[in-house]
């Protein structure tokens, strides 16, 4: 029997463990790789990509970062006991979470448009980790945080076409060419 020595976490954006995130996880399985979606939602709430003010008023009124961060390092810790490498890929809010969880023992972190990630900066990763983004982002400039982040150890950016959110393709924003790159960026780091 074939050991699963790889185990990676997979954090949500603010809609919830969805369709997209279901299948960013069967993108990630093979045979010595495990992939858990985290529902940050301890009720395991999902919203439809229309319900993105809802979403967003419960992520920030309910669950908020801190929860999230203290649940999964507990949790990671005991990953880290159980398998060779332990990887966090995050979407958005997830991404901003995975981000803040990039200080522990882990092998690889990628953080798919964590937007909030600019209000983190001071945070030092201890392993490699990739910062996808958008070429656009409405609340802030993408190109600033971009420049930041290029000066922290470990933390390699990529920037593709298109706005958060691009790589769901149920999402208005969906940009088809961008999120097969930046699928087989996100692959080719891990």
């Amino acid at each position: 029997m074939n050991r699963k020595n790889r185990k990676i976490f997979i954090l949500h954006e603010i809609y919830g463990v969805n369709d997209f995130i279901q299948e960013q996880a069967v993108a990630f399985i093979d045979e010595h790789t495990e992939v858990e979606c985290v529902h940050l939602y301890s009720d395991e709430k999902c919203f439809s990509y229309a319900q993105e003010k809802e979403a967003y008023l419960y992520f920030t009124n309910e669950i908020g970062f801190d929860t999230p961060v203290e649940k999964l390092v507990k949790q990671l810790r005991v990953a880290i006991q159980q398998y060779d490498k332990v990887i966090v890929i995050g979407f958005s809010v997830g991404a901003t979470i995975a981000w803040q969880l990039s200080t522990l023992p882990l092998h690889r972190v990628v953080c798919v448009y964590g937007s909030r990630i600019r209000q983190y900066l001071d945070l030092q990763p201890s392993c490699p980790t990739l910062i996808v983004l958008p070429s656009l982002e409405k609340s802030f400039n993408v190109q600033d945080m971009k420049n930041a982040l290029n000066h922290i150890h470990f933390v390699q950016t990529i920037q593709f076409a298109g706005e958060h959110g691009f790589m769901y393709c149920h999402n208005v924003t969906f940009h088809r060419e961008s999120a097969i790159q930046a699928h087989m960026s996100i692959k080719n780091f891990l």
